[in-house]
């Protein structure tokens, strides 16, 4: 079990950054952490989480046409944006990533199978998504995750031709702790729990 260290760097004293530090994440800082979130699980190993990682100022600036303006200057200002994707055909990688049981495809080939089979993506990338807030925390980056964006926008900019979606943005860097509002306030167990 984590220390009391370990869930303060993780969930109790992490914060959504909107300010960054100028200090660069580096290539293997991303693959480290890439190796870490590929490990939580989601439904049959699908893994349908896919990743673009923007380093460059130019890269980043790809992303304008598509945000809200509260989201325009901590994107250009991270050392690296993360588009969190998606990919609609995740089943095909599933006879490797499921090898016990590779006809498990079946399950979400074909038009009266995909409506389950794009919920399957989208929950799962979803998981992955959070899996990658939590690794990058581990690893001693803080994150900035946004929602304030048109996902079309940026699909026809970065998934034009492929059958990945966006689904969130995440800054990731070091955060100067600027610009942090106080902290908000969360719902008791009582409040978002229940005991059967």
């Amino acid at each position: 079990m984590l220390d009391s260290d370990g869930f303060d760097l993780i969930f109790r004293a992490a914060r959504s950054h909107n300010a960054w530090r100028d200090m660069p994440v580096s290539e293997s800082q991303l693959r480290a952490l890439y190796d870490l979130m590929k490990w939580g699980p989601t439904s049959v190993n699908s893994s349908p989480g896919r990743l673009i990682f923007l380093r460059t100022r130019a890269s980043r600036e790809r992303l304008l046409p598509a945000l809200s303006a509260g989201n325009v200057e901590k994107t250009l200002s991270a050392p690296v944006t993360v588009i969190v994707g998606y990919d609609l055909r995740f089943d095909e990688k599933l006879p490797r990533l499921f090898p016990h049981n590779p006809a498990m495809r079946e399950m979400f080939v074909g038009e009266d199978k995909r409506h389950f089979a794009e919920t399957t993506a989208f929950r799962n990338g979803s998981m992955q998504g959070a899996y990658l807030i939590v690794a990058a925390r581990a690893l001693g980056l803080d994150c900035g995750p946004m929602s304030g964006f048109d996902n079309a926008v940026v699909d026809a900019e970065f998934f034009a031709g492929t059958a990945i979606r966006s689904n969130f943005l995440c800054n990731l860097g070091y955060g100067s702790g600027e610009r942090l509002f106080e902290r908000s306030p969360r719902l008791s167990f009582d409040e978002a729990c229940s005991l059967i």
